[in-house]
């Protein structure tokens, strides 16, 4: 059994998001961040928020699964690289931004803006689409490298949101299966 920390972008993840739709499918297997700064981003929130679901999503399950999308992903990477412990946990990483990028919020988002992608602990899977506004397919590239992260690009799915129109996201489902089963 996978237990699931579910860790959305900037203001959360709405209803019809692939990552809230997984929650309700996976109940009381799945616990999300709740920081205090959606919408202004602060890192050390967003760690400590991370800390807080890990540590009931692990006391239902050995193995945990952090499930993060967008700015959410740099915020799971920073907490393996502080945090994490030494087994049991994978990192599925779906649509980070270019923190260079000109599309970045800077100034909500600034305390992110030092990060750079160190190799994760732990086995891991960035999923990033070749027409994505926020990061282009190079630096989706060097950000898997970085992760050291196995990385499935997608074809045409924009920032893989609830604008993507995706739906429960079959096929993001079948990727996530292959990293937690291995």
């Amino acid at each position: 059994m996978v237990a699931y920390v579910i860790i959305p972008g900037i203001d959360g993840s709405d209803e019809q998001h692939w990552q809230s739709r997984w929650q309700s499918r996976w109940g009381a297997s799945a616990a999300r961040i709740a920081p205090a700064s959606w919408t202004r981003p602060d890192l050390p929130d967003w760690v400590a928020a991370i800390q807080t679901a890990y540590e009931i999503a692990s006391a239902r399950d050995g193995q945990v699964a952090l499930i993060a999308h967008s700015l959410g992903s740099w915020a799971a990477a920073q907490w393996l690289n502080d945090r994490a412990p030494s087994d049991g946990v994978t990192a599925f990483l779906v649509a980070p931004p270019d923190l260079q990028g000109p599309e970045f919020p800077r100034g909500p988002a600034s305390t992110f803006l030092g990060l750079a992608a160190r190799p994760l602990p732990c086995r891991s899977l960035l999923v990033t689409s070749d027409n994505d506004p926020y990061c282009d397919p190079a630096t989706s590239a060097a950000l898997a490298s970085g992760w050291q992260a196995r990385h499935q690009p997608v074809a045409r799915h924009g920032h893989i949101n609830s604008g993507s129109g995706l739906g429960d996201w079959q096929p993001g489902l079948e990727l996530l299966r292959t990293l937690v089963d291995r």
